[in-house]
């Protein structure tokens, strides 16, 4: 009863394609953003804007890249930390060589250079798929990684070999080095959330997207029916890369403020693989949503021992972690393939026919 599509009248193509078709959902959705943009910065102090919101929100861009990779073209990935070292790498060269172009151009261009690497390590899906394509991505994260430790062009010869992102302006505002307030820093990386995030949304549902879940169903058979696979896959593996490109500059300059190798290692790749996993595969909603649970899971098992007087030791709390990761992970690919996404579809079913039992 609470929401219903009835009565909620289309009257051009255009209406009944777009984006958000339902009223309720488009009213959701843009007060969400209102609140993103104008109260959490009022009501957040430091700690959740700083450590909680801007990580959940770089890593949902990650798990966007993964996901369009992984869920819409059927492509399974373990180098994402790679590429996400590709754009922070890529894109610190930009800002303290051409430095005039400001940070959001360096930031596209790092995820463009880890568009270029998806590509050229995406070359293999043409001829092999599954576990062995994992294993040619996840050589991608080890020589990756090795290539940005090992030669020195990519710091500036930096002694080193971990630094500084330089302070950057975005019309006149800080939004990098030591002196950027953190309420600009959410902003900042919200804004590239939202865009990417309708992005992804479009991209889903034109052209492009209907052959990645062509590919991913049945490559035989949509190469059959006229759909490129090459076109196809190396097109997942350029946007996605991009994605995660993105993700990694804004990691290394609205977060941790440097460039370092640890923070794109294989853990990372995990990460957000499983924040896929949980999120929902083939869900822009999906993506948000396991980033936030992933983000926020382990502050929970932090301090819910001691809400209920336990006094457990750092060591005990991180083997708990890694066990209730993988408890979920297996709970979602058994009992919900789709993740936290269906979840809250089936949560809007519920609200429709509210209060009338089914």
């Amino acid at each position: 009863m609470f929401y219903r599509e009835a009565g909620d009248f289309k009257t051009s193509y255009a209406a009944d394609q777009s984006i958000l078709s339902i009223k309720l959902d488009r009213y959701f959705v843009i007060g969400l953003i209102a609140f993103g943009v104008i109260v959490v910065p009022m009501i957040g102090n430091d700690y959740w804007l700083g450590s909680l919101l801007i990580p959940v929100l770089v890593l949902s861009i990650a798990a966007l890249g993964l996901n369009i990779l992984t869920g819409y073209a059927g492509q399974l990935s373990l180098g994402t930390g790679a590429f996400m070292a590709t754009g922070a790498y890529m894109a610190y060269k930009v800002a303290t060589n051409l430095a005039f172009l400001g940070a959001p151009v360096a930031i596209i261009i790092g995820g463009l250079s880890a568009a270029f690497a998806g590509v050229l390590f995406g070359l293999p899906s043409l001829r092999i798929k599954g576990f062995y394509l994992a294993v040619t991505t996840l050589a991608a994260q080890f020589f990756l990684l090795w290539l940005f430790t090992h030669v020195d062009w990519f710091v500036n010869y930096s002694i080193s070999g971990v630094p500084s992102i330089p302070p950057m302006e975005f019309f006149g505002v800080l939004i990098s080095g030591a002196e950027a307030t953190t309420e600009a820093r959410y902003l900042f990386v919200l804004g590239f959330a939202i865009i990417l995030g309708l992005a992804a949304r479009n991209l889903a549902r034109c052209k492009m997207g209907r052959g990645w879940m062509a590919i991913r169903d049945m490559d035989i058979a949509a190469e059959i029916i006229g759909i490129d696979p090459l076109k196809a896959k190396l097109s997942a593996f350029a946007i996605s890369s991009f994605y995660c490109g993105v993700a990694g500059a804004l990691w290394a300059f609205c977060f941790i403020n440097t460039v370092e190798p640890g923070a794109y290692d294989i853990n990372r790749s995990f990460q957000i693989l499983f924040m896929v996993i949980i999120g929902g595969l083939g869900s822009i909603l999906g993506s948000f949503l396991g980033a936030a649970f992933i983000v926020l899971l382990p502050i929970f098992l932090n301090n819910a021992p001691q809400w209920i007087g336990l006094n457990l030791t750092s060591d005990v709390i991180s083997h708990m972690e890694i066990m209730i990761f993988g408890a979920l992970i297996v709970f979602f690919l058994i009992v919900e393939p789709h993740g936290l996404a269906r979840l809250w579809q089936i949560a809007k079913e519920k609200l429709r026919r509210w209060p009338f039992p089914y």
